[in-house]
């Protein structure tokens, strides 16, 4: 299905082209006319407009973070979102393109911030070099032209993430739905203290992965999804009341 409205923007790297379209309310980051990576509201750009994106907020119910790492940019909602809510949060963010670096900052104004770092370099790379503190946080959103680089789901990505986090630190992975039924649940398992998953309708899979087990219960959380909605201006009840715990 082709992206609403017009072309408003067009960028180019090694990688190919990345377009930006504007329907009037909205702009979306594509790679192509049929191909929406991200989407932002003009009204309202502090909030992530799909569902996965809200889904992967969940994170914040686990811990109150004051170092993240996000693996690809696309437009830039979570991290803005993040950087305007949490003030005492440092972000790393790593993304393999410079024309979407150049969009993001360009079309969906990303901030420039000395809270906020942008590093234009391969992600598995960065986890793999000694660059980079330790966070609280690693969102891994790794999707290109041809859908999701399962790379994300491997033995090397996964531990190169586990090294990376804080001894209560989460890892929050944006999968689909068809890897439910293969062995990375049970990889995750092995690796971490607490697992659990969100599935959206849009068919994501949200993977939450502790270093320590949470010991919140369920009405614990509950309330804390009520309150963290009401901070960051969009309802996370309905992921909430989704999350299965592995």
């Amino acid at each position: 299905m082709a992206l609403p409205g017009k072309e408003i923007y067009r960028g180019n790297d090694e990688f190919g082209a990345v377009h930006v379209f504007e329907d009037g309310i909205k702009r979306y980051l594509a790679f192509g006319r049929n191909d929406e990576q991200s989407c932002w509201l003009k009204t309202g750009p502090l909030i992530p407009q799909h569902e996965y994106s809200r889904a992967m907020l969940l994170v914040l119910l686990f811990c109150e973070p004051k170092q993240s790492l996000c693996l690809g940019l696309g437009a830039g909602v979570l991290n803005s979102c993040l950087h305007a809510h949490y003030p005492g949060l440092k972000q790393q963010v790593i993304e393999l393109r410079p024309a979407v670096v150049e969009a993001a900052y360009r079309m969906f104004q990303f901030p420039r911030s000395k809270r906020l770092q942008l590093h234009t370099m391969d992600a598995f790379a960065y986890l793999a070099s000694d660059e980079g503190k330790t966070s609280d946080i690693i969102f891994s959103d790794i999707y290109g032209a041809d859908g999701l680089d399962e790379q994300q789901l491997s033995d090397e990505f996964l531990t190169h993430c586990q090294r990376r986090l804080k001894p209560g630190g989460w890892l929050v992975l944006n999968c689909w739905r068809e890897h439910q039924g293969g062995d990375a649940l049970a990889r995750l398992k092995d690796m971490f203290a607490d697992v659990r998953g969100c599935t959206t309708q849009s068919g994501n899979w949200l993977i939450f992965a502790g270093n320590r087990r949470d010991s919140q219960t369920g009405k614990q959380l509950k309330l804390k999804a009520r309150d963290l909605s009401q901070k960051l201006g969009f309802n996370l009840s309905g992921y909430q009341g989704r999350l299965t715990e592995y």
